[in-house]
């Protein structure tokens, strides 16, 4: 529901290509409103209080941004004055940093940087004329990030809310080589269908994604909750009633999270010990449990009840220095009666190996690495 005393917003929380669908899903059980799925992330609705509880709880999204403006812009005049209408300085002041990015697709304009440029000097010229006074530019760390959608002449302004990408949870100060992203590893679990009273493992865990992950749902720990902060609460309108909001957000997160210590059987095993160390070391400033062991794949065993195998084996150019890993996993896969085992792929040596028709397969991106995934019911 909106509060009354403030105006329902636009919003639109950005995803991983081919994520768009779980973060739908996500969204809509956190009870945000007007949820719609599109290309590239969620449009929601509700007030300020809805988009900060996008930012602490959601665990997909990679970015919450508030839609500002919508206006067309066939050339650089259009939309410099479509950017000069909108009021800035509820964001923007005399201290205060700003940085614009832009992504274009099937416009007039095409260059990104122009683009940026353009709206970045209507920013700048608006709140000289209003307030007089002038922001400086922060490409790399500004205290406002604008973005600037423009698809088929048609411009849409957004304020970042999230500052730093969603999946930075401030959890992982150290990773082994080729990290996945906690949001992508958060959506990978979705589309699994793990359930959080099931057990889990991962055989080749890296720096602990997928397990740590898993313990933050298993122990109800909001993904945002170790941020130190988010870029809404460097604005100019970030005033003692919305600190007062965002703590009570805090607050009502700490209160469910469950910290008697009992949790579900998550396994983390690498080949690699100081890898693993770095997994033990990242699971301890999430304040999750897990289990941790050093091991090949071909000697996994597990000591619990048959459940979930998620994983991210190494492919591609990590994958060349093993020719024969993906048989050796699905020689080992195969044995595990009664488990789901579901692997993030770029190429089919796994599911020819492992000759069983998968239950799931889906087409997800790796930053710029085009993957499947795949789910095998083992008999």
């Amino acid at each position: 529901m909106t509060s009354k005393s403030e105006p329902e917003r636009r919003y639109f929380a950005t995803a991983a290509r081919g994520t768009e669908g779980v973060l739908r899903d996500e969204l809509r059980e956190l009870a945000i409103p007007a949820v719609k799925a599109t290309r590239g992330g969620v449009h929601f609705g509700g007030d300020f209080t809805s988009a900060m509880r996008a930012c602490l709880h959601s665990r997909i999204a990679v970015r919450v941004l508030e839609k500002l403006a919508q206006f067309p812009a066939v050339d650089a005049k259009q939309l410099y004055q479509g950017a000069r209408l909108v009021k800035w300085e509820r964001f923007l002041g005399p201290s205060t940093t700003l940085a614009v990015r832009a992504n274009l697709r099937d416009s007039t304009l095409t260059h990104s940087t122009f683009v940026s440029l353009k709206v970045k000097d209507a920013i700048v010229d608006s709140l000289r004329d209003r307030l007089r006074v002038r922001p400086n530019v922060d490409r790399y760390e500004p205290d406002v990030l604008i973005t600037v959608h423009l698809i088929k002449n048609q411009a849409e302004l957004f304020v970042d809310l999230s500052g730093n990408p969603l999946h930075r949870r401030g959890y992982r100060i150290a990773a082994g080589s080729a990290p996945l992203k906690e949001t992508l590893a958060a959506a990978i679990l979705r589309f699994s269908g793990w359930r959080a009273d099931k057990s889990l493992i991962d055989p080749m865990c890296g720096s602990g994604t997928f397990v740590i992950e898993a313990a933050m749902q298993a122990q109800n720990v909001a993904p945002g909750l170790n941020r130190k902060r988010f870029g809404f609460e460097r604005w100019i309108c970030h005033d003692q009633e919305r600190k007062r909001q965002i703590a009570e957000l805090r607050k009502q997160a700490r209160e469910i999270q469950k910290t008697d210590g009992r949790t579900s059987f998550i396994l983390g095993r690498d080949r690699d010990a100081a890898t693993l160390a770095i997994a033990r070391a990242n699971a301890k400033r999430a304040g999750v449990n897990a289990r941790w062991e050093v091991g090949e794949v071909r000697d996994l065993k597990p000591n619990c009840e048959p459940g979930w195998l998620v994983t991210n084996p190494p492919y591609g150019v990590r994958l060349s220095s093993d020719a024969s890993l993906p048989s050796q996993m699905a020689r080992r896969f195969r044995e595990l009666s009664g488990f789901r085992v579901c692997a993030l792929l770029s190429d089919r040596e796994l599911p020819k190996a492992m000759r069983l028709r998968p239950t799931i397969e889906h087409e997800l991106w790796n930053g710029k690495i085009e993957c499947r995934l795949f789910c095998w019911d083992i008999p």
